[in-house]
């Protein structure tokens, strides 16, 4: 088997799957040096940088580049091939040997490249799947996306509200309603509250000096809430990383804005600048008529309720999100919040088409 000095992989990676991964692999093994040259359209919706990013994480080792390409491709012209020639040739200046590809053109491209052309499993025997039928159907296809696309394709719903409200409860009940569905939705998350963790802890230090402490002793200032914000979410990208189709938050950075108001009467500009970088899809705001107020030795603020819930409630339209107001006994709340869900997840993933094939023209 030859080994080559520099090699090279090239396409869309609309999104990457486990079949691009192991034409990577296999090329990289072959090779003592390898470039993937990542082509992206104008009027694909997942941007460039972004591929590249998600190459660059799952083949560390590997060169891997960028450019746009908006020719249509016609692998019965030679002029269409020349302009992707000049495209190609542009990122990619120096000498290459050989080129991977799963794809009937590996052949021109391998000759037109002056390399081998290796061809690697182009029936898709080991990897049934393609950037189209990722496209189409990511759910189907989730099993042979990388964490990164995971990360990016995943819905997340986040369940919010005031204290005492049933958000824990809800959050965990819909979790696991998931769950059962089994298949790929058995891997269902769930992130919990960081600020209850972090809230715990400052309890904890506090009752250490003083061991008859309670909550309405912890105060908190302003630059903790970044810390919460940032934290929690970390803890929502690192699960939706390794997660199913749908990931569950109990509370996000956008919460916390509004709890930062109630502890401290006025917005962070900071918390949220947090909390517009998120990728939040559905929020589920738990209603306090109806849920009796449990005082589980970290709550004070059971007058504090009606306000909270209608701040919620405005920030939550002042910023164009996306909200389902959950009120009435558990059962009725939990079937109104996996409706939402349900529809959110039937309305799928909204790929732009790429440009066409005129190869298949008859």
């Amino acid at each position: 088997m030859s080994r080559y000095r520099h090699g090279l992989v090239l396409g869309k990676f609309y999104p990457p799957h486990a079949g691009h991964h192991h034409l990577v692999a296999t090329a990289a093994d072959r090779c003592e040096r390898l470039t993937v040259l990542v082509c992206a359209a104008s009027v694909e919706s997942v941007p460039l940088a972004d591929r590249v990013a998600w190459m660059r994480e799952v083949h560390p080792g590997v060169r891997v580049v960028g450019t746009v390409d908006d020719i249509p491709m016609d692998v019965n012209d030679p002029a269409v091939w020349d302009a992707h020639m000049a495209v190609f040739r542009a990122a990619v200046p120096g000498p290459v040997d050989a080129v991977f590809t799963s794809e009937a053109y590996g052949a021109e491209l391998g000759r037109r490249f002056g390399a081998d052309a290796v061809c690697v499993d182009p029936g898709r025997s080991l990897f049934p799947v393609s950037g189209t039928a990722v496209r189409a159907d990511p759910v189907g296809c989730w099993d042979f996306l990388r964490a990164p696309v995971r990360a990016a394709l995943t819905k997340r719903v986040v369940v919010l509200g005031a204290e005492s409200t049933g958000t824990t409860t809800m959050a965990r009940a819909l979790t696991g309603h998931y769950r059962r569905r089994g298949g790929v939705w058995a891997g269902t998350r769930c992130v919990p509250e960081y600020g209850r963790e972090f809230s715990e802890r400052k309890l904890a230090r506090l009752r250490a000096g003083r061991p008859g402490a309670d909550w309405s002793e912890v105060v908190f200032s302003s630059d903790e809430f970044p810390v919460i914000a940032r934290r929690q979410a970390e803890a929502e990208d690192a699960a939706a990383r390794t997660g199913a189709p749908v990931l569950i938050c109990d509370t996000d950075a956008f919460a916390t804005t509004v709890w930062h108001e109630r502890y401290l009467g006025t917005s962070h500009a900071g918390v949220g600048e947090i909390a517009a970088r998120g990728r939040q899809h559905l929020w589920l705001l738990t209603d306090h008529e109806g849920v009796g107020f449990e005082d589980d030795g970290l709550r004070d603020g059971e007058h504090l309720r009606p306000w909270m819930t209608g701040r919620f409630a405005a920030e939550l339209a002042r910023t164009g999100r996306r909200t389902v107001r959950l009120t009435g006994a558990h059962e009725r709340r939990l079937a109104t919040a996996v409706a939402a869900v349900d529809e959110l997840i039937g309305e799928g993933w909204d790929f732009a088409d790429p440009l066409p094939d005129l190869s298949e023209r008859t």
